[in-house]
């Protein structure tokens, strides 16, 4: 089972790669046709490689890209949350920086979980254990949702201890000023980070992972250069990407280092300075801090512009993806490029509808409008597109009106 994770406008899919044809096909959705939405804009997309699998999504939904154990492409397409619609605060700058990292979290380990499942589809399973039974009983039908946030809280505490909490213990054993122990503590977690990415990069299964990130990120900066989808064009396409969680994760520990920095000078007698367990919970207070910034930087800003002061900060992550991303094979490509186009389609699809629906609220509005008119006797004046002759004629102000 192979694939790629990215996020479309409406909705989950299964999609199917015949050993015999090698055409794509889809189950348990429909795919209109293609030439029935013309995708004219080139929308930024995103994406994410899990182990055999490509994520990619928008925002409204989520679709995850593999191949299943007989050689075929499977995908797998579900709706996002609308909770940000619902509460307009969670799209507030600095609040969806928090709300965008816990979501892509989500969504990451979702899309382990399915492509494990599809992985082992037809593979005959154990015996249950006692306590594999007892799990059963005791959460039923909600024991993924309990595994996979079990799993994540883990995953969690172990990157904060990593990556967080040790080297500000590290820090703290070595006789400097407090200014001088948060450049220290920065440069180690620096440090800590690109050494552990190397680490888990020798590992055969983490370099497939990591062509697939390459592949995702190929298939993306191709369709924001305007050009077709083709595998070659794909494949001629670069391979890092400014918007990447790698570079995401350099600009998160720079701004952490800058931040800690400026409360070690801004308050050096601070009790914080002077108590270790207290910088420590500092340091984990803060972290929806530094990721809110990190995000306004890295993606907001950086992401969206394309100048000397935007390469000189992304330098480095663009540096870390040269570890974290590798040429994709063909296959893999494919996965790749059938997960965006399907992503595309979607994003097609609800824009379609979206202005279906703003007409039909229009033409509602003026038939109403009319109605009350006629009701009250007045005259409807229906607003059309200016002429030449109406465009040369002198303009009236409101306030000339209203004299």
């Amino acid at each position: 089972m192979e694939g790629v994770m990215m996020r479309g406008a409406t909705g989950y899919a299964m999609a199917v790669r015949r050993p015999s044809s090698g055409q794509a096909v889809t189950e348990s959705v429909t795919i209109h046709d293609e030439t029935s939405h013309a995708i004219t804009a080139h929308p930024p997309s995103n994406g994410q490689a899990v182990s055999e699998a490509i994520t990619t999504h928008d925002k409204a939904s989520h679709i995850v890209t593999m191949y299943s154990p007989n050689g075929e492409i499977a995908m797998i397409e579900k709706p996002l949350s609308k909770l940000a619609e619902r509460i307009p605060i969670l799209k507030w700058p600095l609040i969806r920086g928090v709300v965008a990292l816990c979501s892509s979290m989500s969504l990451g380990f979702t899309a382990l979980s399915q492509s494990a499942d599809i992985a082992f589809e037809g593979v005959e399973e154990e015996p249950e254990s006692r306590f594999e039974k007892w799990m059963a009983r005791k959460f039923g039908d909600k024991l993924n949702g309990f595994l996979k946030w079990t799993a994540m809280l883990f995953a969690i505490v172990i990157a904060i201890g990593l990556f967080m909490l040790l080297p500000t213990f590290i820090a703290s054993l070595i006789p400097v000023p407090p200014a001088w122990t948060g450049v220290i503590e920065g440069f180690l977690r620096i440090i800590i980070f690109v050494l552990y990415v190397f680490l888990v990069s020798r590992a055969k299964d983490i370099q497939r992972v990591f062509q697939y990130h390459g592949a995702e990120h190929k298939a993306i900066n191709c369709h924001e250069a305007g050009l077709p989808l083709t595998t070659e064009n794909v494949a001629a396409s670069n391979r890092l990407h400014k918007r990447c969680g790698t570079s995401f994760m350099l600009v998160v520990m720079v701004i952490a280092m800058l931040l800690f920095v400026g409360i070690s000078v801004g308050f050096p007698n601070s009790f914080i300075n002077e108590n270790i367990f207290m910088r420590m919970a500092s340091r984990v207070l803060l972290l929806p801090v530094i990721a809110a910034l990190s995000f306004e930087v890295s993606v907001k800003w950086a992401g969206k512009r394309d100048n000397f002061l935007v390469r000189m900060i992304i330098f480095p992550g663009m540096l870390m993806q040269r570890m974290t991303t590798k040429e994709p094979d063909e296959s893999q490509i494919e996965i790749a490029v059938v997960a965006l186009e399907r992503c595309l389609q979607q994003d097609a699809e609800a824009t379609a509808k979206k202005a279906a629906k703003a007409a039909e609220e229009a033409e509602k509005a003026a038939a109403e409008a009319e109605e009350a008119a006629k009701a009250t006797g007045a005259t409807t004046v229906v607003a059309t597109p200016a002429t030449d002759d109406a465009a040369s004629a002198p303009s009236e102000t409101p306030m000339e009106i209203a004299e």
